[in-house]
């Protein structure tokens, strides 16, 4: 074999772990960025029953602040009514005088995007039919539904940029005659697109650099 195909070869298999390298580096970094900020999303940290009374249903929610009427907050429950693939529990919403309040803090960086997921079911039909569910982020009202009609758990996205380095989500909830269900609350870093671009770049050009090594 020649020396300067001795050597191309060399160059390639060194360029080709360098860009392997890059590639695993980049795609942990991707996954490093996708950290859950929610707490407790799943609503799996509680059990079902209230400790203090094992005749009802547990209205502690670990990690999460309720606000508004304690009627109201009170009947925000843990739930064996879950998402099918999150768990066990869920939270039953069923707050039926005023609107009632769950939130949590989360960190944040300023400037970050992030993509807040949730799935929301409801047991109402017609002519009971009287709720509303709202979900606001930094106070700001991204979403507000009235008269959800009967639904299995279905999922909502949102994508917002956080300015400052916490953030309140917050869910507001009152069905006069049913129940409404959250559940898998989860809200992780979008990645920047040049971070996702350099990861499919670079994995094209190891494969193409693997293919070319093996003719060679």
């Amino acid at each position: 074999m020649k020396l300067t195909k001795k050597l191309s070869i060399i160059v390639f298999s060194v360029t080709t772990s360098l860009i392997s390298t890059a590639v695993i580096t980049n795609t942990y970094n991707a996954a490093a960025q996708a950290v859950e900020l929610v707490k407790n999303g799943s609503f799996e940290l509680d059990p079902l029953v209230d400790p203090n009374d094992p005749n009802l249903t547990n209205p502690n929610v670990t990690d999460w602040i309720k606000s508004g009427d304690p009627m109201d907050t009170s009947l925000t429950k843990i739930s064996n009514f879950p998402q099918y693939d999150s768990g066990n529990q869920g939270l039953s919403l069923g707050g039926f005088v005023n609107l009632s309040y769950i939130s949590q803090i989360l960190s944040t960086q300023p400037d970050q995007t992030y993509e807040l997921s949730y799935y929301l079911a409801s047991v109402d039909e017609a002519p009971w039919l009287d709720n509303q569910f709202q979900t606001f982020v930094g106070g700001n009202k991204i979403f507000d539904q009235k008269n959800i009609s009967f639904q299995p758990y279905t999922q909502y996205k949102f994508n917002f940029t956080a300015d400052a380095s916490s953030t309140e989500l917050k869910f507001g909830n009152v069905d006069k005659y049913g129940f409404l269900y959250l559940d898998a609350v989860s809200v992780i870093p979008v990645p920047e697109s040049s971070t996702i671009g350099g990861i499919a770049i670079a994995g094209l050009l190891g494969i193409l650099l693997r293919k070319k090594k093996a003719i060679s």
